[in-house]
């Protein structure tokens, strides 16, 4: 084949590949308002808002399609302010790498004062470790890749090995290096995660598994004097080596792939929504599904599971949903057993997305709410500021969804788990709901509350 042969050849291909990655987005576009894919009731907000979430998947697509390379991988977000999703966890970085776990890879962070992580005091100031580090190794693809619901049926994915801040080790400086391979090294001591499992011994699968991705979280409680920690992912077996240059059946089938995780996000989530949590009261036999999220009510908390579209496994989940009129407040206790590394209340839009959480208190962690002597977690969720401490701020939102995790090391028994109730209550009678020793924050003071977030929310999304 001549150049001019081959050059024609690759201009029809990637126009090819460009005009189904275009079909794809059309596709992924009808899904905010087409009744077949169970989008949100429109309203002008809420087709906004729809616009956005679909610009951060091909956000999270061309990252996805272009920027993934096992053998000379990096950590990105999976989410983030640039693009919400899932009822993503106002508190989290959410980071992965794409892997092949037949290869060596070696994790390398600093995490400054981690003496929280060790149950001792924090020390004042700033450079914090985060309150809770985890990562987690599983074959891809990532949760809602597919478009399709099947995926969350058992074996379709498998986990590999998890490690979190509560067994890391880490030098006295902070430094900690955690190796990725298929099998431990014999005398090696140091923080490892495994990336293969034996074959399953059936006839349909006899072959070895190996992990496509490292994933984890960084959860934040302190927002003023905690600070994200940088990760390094250094694959061992092609130090020094380099990719080959792009060619265009590379980039064309970047292109699909890129169109497919788009149009698969969008096609998911609504679905997930729909059918497993039941958001739209559409089907039958609710009680029966942990997972249904009623309004102005919750679920019974339950674990993260692949019936739940996966989530950091060391979690307890509770939701519901919530729709309140200008003047109505849905005021909330939980109690919980135990000392869980991390809990929170947050809430998501009803594309799944967190609300602004920079600007406004659209979410509270145990460290920044107040909780009394009975151990009892109080929180009131309203349109404007009833002036109370623990208020979380729909920013306007008239229904949405209302999320609550705690995150345990090791979960408890079931008997244990954190159990949590609400009712509806009307604006003017919120003070009334809480004990006399909640906290009354002036404007100012709630101005101050806000800087702080703003602040951190910079720190941790920072580009450079």
């Amino acid at each position: 084949m001549t150049e001019i042969e081959a050059t024609q050849q690759a201009r029809d291909e990637l126009r090819s590949a460009w005009d189904d990655l275009i079909g794809e987005l059309q596709s992924a576009r009808n899904a905010i308002d087409d009744p077949a894919y169970f989008p949100p009731s429109a309203s002008p907000r809420v087709l906004a808002e729809g616009y956005r979430y679909l610009a951060g998947f091909v956000h999270h697509g061309i990252e996805r399609a272009f920027h993934e390379d096992v053998n000379f991988p990096a950590f990105r977000n999976a989410l983030s302010i640039f693009n919400k999703s899932t009822i993503d966890n106002s508190d989290a970085i959410y980071f992965y790498a794409a892997i092949d776990g037949r290869q060596r890879y070696l994790i390398k962070g600093n995490a400054g004062d981690f003496s929280h992580w060790r149950g001792e005091p924090r020390s004042a100031g700033g450079g914090k470790a985060p309150q809770y580090l985890i990562f987690e190794s599983a074959s891809g693809p990532m949760a809602g890749d597919t478009g399709n619901l099947a995926e969350l049926m058992p074996g379709f994915r498998t986990g590999f090995g998890t490690l979190d801040s509560s067994r890391l080790q880490v030098a006295g400086n902070g430094d900690f290096e955690v190796l990725l391979a298929p099998e431990r090294p014999q005398s090696y001591e140091g923080n490892f995660i495994c990336t293969s499992k034996p074959p399953r011994g059936d006839a349909e699968d006899d072959e070895p598994r190996y992990a496509d991705y490292v994933s984890g979280r960084q959860l934040f409680y302190d927002w003023e004097n905690e600070d994200p920690i940088h990760l390094s992912i250094t694959p061992l077996d092609n130090i020094g080596e380099h990719p080959p240059a792009q060619t265009p059946e590379q980039s064309a089938a970047q292109l699909r792939r890129m169109g497919a995780v788009v149009r698969g996000q969008m096609h998911f989530w609504l679905n997930f929504y729909d059918k497993v949590l039941n958001c739209n009261g559409s089907h039958e036999n609710v009680n029966n599904s942990p997972y249904f999220m009623p309004v102005n009510a919750y679920n019974t908390p339950n674990a993260a599971s692949a019936d739940t579209g996966g989530g950091m496994s060391t979690n307890i989940y509770a939701g519901g949903i919530f729709e309140l009129e200008p003047d109505e407040a849905l005021y909330v206790e939980a109690s919980f057993s135990g000392d869980p590394i991390y809990s929170s209340m947050h809430l998501g839009n009803l594309w799944g997305e967190s609300p602004d959480y920079a600007n406004h208190q659209s979410s509270l962690n145990l460290a920044q709410m107040h909780m009394g002597d009975d151990s009892i977690q109080r929180w009131v969720v309203a349109h404007r500021d009833p002036g109370v401490q623990n208020w979380i701020d729909t920013t306007g939102l008239p229904s949405g969804y209302l999320s609550h995790r705690w995150a345990y090391p090791e979960l408890p028994p079931k008997a244990d788990w954190p159990t949590i109730s609400c009712r509806k209550v009307a604006f003017a009678d919120i003070q009334d709901c809480f004990p006399d020793d909640m906290p009354v924050l002036t404007l100012e003071q709630r101005r101050q509350v806000i800087g702080v977030r703003q602040a951190h929310v910079q720190r941790r999304f920072r580009v450079f």
